[in-house]
C-alpha cells in the first residue's frame, strides 16, 4: 500500500468516476485502475463498485474510506514538521471552531509570531466532529472549540463565556427572536426555543456568525451574535444593542494534549492573549 494509491482511492469516491480522478490526477485511466487493484489487493476486499455510470463505495469501502483519510493526512503532517528548518524549538498545530477565529484564533496566532519566533504554527477550523477527530488521531495540539474532550491524553477547561446579544440595524428594533437566526449550536438551540416558545420563527437561518454579520451589514435585521465578534460594528453604531432583549451565555473551552504543551514556555502568555477581555460593560454605554 502506498499514498498514490490512497489518494487515488480518495479522488475517485470525490469525483466519483475513474475517468474524472485520472483528469484530476493528470495521469491515466488505466494508472487508476492499476492503483485500485492494487489497492484492494493489500486489503483484500473490493472497496468500489466499478460501473461505467460511476463507482459507488462497498460497505468495506466505506470502513476503510475514513482510515485513508487519516493515512493522508498524517502523511501530509509528518512531512511538514520533518521539513522544518533548523532553529525552530516547536510545532504548535490548533484546531478551532470557525467562529472561534475572530479574536481568539487570531489573537493567539499573532502572538505566537510576534513573540515566540521559534515556534511554527498550524491552524485547522472545522466543526466540533472534526475536532474531536483530528485530536483522537494527533492532528492537532490544542482546540479552541465549544466542548470538552473526554480522555486521558487530554485536559479541557473553560477559557472564557462568550456572550451572545441581540444586536439590529434598526436603532429602535424590538426585543425578540431576531430576523436572522444564527445557529450557535445545541445547547444555544434549547435555550433560544424555550426563551422563544410563543414566537414565530426566524425567516433566515444562517450556521456562520461572520456570515451572519455580513449579511445583515449588508440587508438589515436582527440577529444573537457573540459580544467580541460584533463590538467594533456597536462601537461604531453600524450595528444596536436591542434594549431589554435577553442574553445568552456559550463555554469556550481550550483542549490540550497534555504531554505535548506541558514544555512550551511560550504557551501560556498566548492562550492569556487570545482570552477576551470582558465585554460585559461596554455594550451597555453602546445601547444608550
Amino acid at each position: 500500500m502506498n499514498l498514490d494509491e490512497l489518494r487515488t482511492f480518495l479522488e475517485v469516491i470525490e469525483s466519483g468516476s475513474l475517468v474524472a480522478a485520472a483528469r484530476r490526477l493528470n495521469v491515466t485511466p488505466s494508472t487508476v485502475t492499476a492503483r485500485l487493484d492494487a489497492l484492494e489487493d493489500e486489503v483484500g476486499q473490493t472497496l468500489l463498485h466499478r460501473a461505467k455510470s460511476g463507482t459507488e463505495l462497498t460497505s468495506p469501502g466505506f470502513k476503510f474510506k475514513r482510515y485513508a483519510e487519516v493515512m493522508v493526512q498524517l502523511w501530509g503532517q509528518a512531512r511538514y514538521e520533518a521539513a522544518l528548518p533548523k532553529g525552530f524549538e516547536a510545532v504548535c498545530n490548533v484546531g478551532l471552531e470557525y467562529d472561534l477565529w475572530a479574536g481568539v484564533g487570531s489573537t493567539f496566532l499573532n502572538h505566537v509570531r510576534s513573540h515566540a519566533p521559534g515556534v511554527a504554527i498550524a491552524l485547522w477550523p472545522g466543526t466540533q466532529r472534526e475536532i474531536d477527530r483530528w485530536l483522537g488521531i494527533g492532528l492537532i495540539d490544542i482546540a479552541f472549540c465549544y466542548a470538552p474532550q473526554p480522555g486521558e491524553r487530554f485536559s479541557s477547561r473553560v477559557l472564557f463565556e462568550d456572550e451572545i446579544v441581540l444586536v439590529s440595524t434598526d436603532k429602535h428594533a424590538s426585543a425578540g427572536p431576531g430576523s436572522i437566526f444564527v445557529d450557535h449550536g445545541d445547547e444555544f438551540r434549547r435555550q433560544h426555543a424555550a426563551a422563544f416558545s410563543h414566537s414565530p420563527p426566524s425567516t433566515v437561518t444562517i450556521a456562520s456568525s461572520a456570515w451572519a454579520l455580513q449579511h445583515m451589514l449588508a440587508s438589515g435585521g436582527s440577529a444573537y451574535l457573540p459580544l467580541r465578534i460584533v463590538q467594533n460594528e456597536l462601537d461604531q453604531a453600524r450595528l444596536h444593542a436591542v434594549q431589554g432583549a435577553q442574553s445568552f451565555q456559550r463555554r469556550v473551552h481550550i483542549v490540550e494534549t497534555t504531554d505535548t504543551v506541558k514544555n512550551w514556555t511560550w504557551y501560556g502568555a498566548a492562550l492569556a492573549a487570545a482570552t477576551p477581555r470582558p465585554l460585559r460593560g461596554r455594550i451597555a454605554s453602546t445601547a444608550r
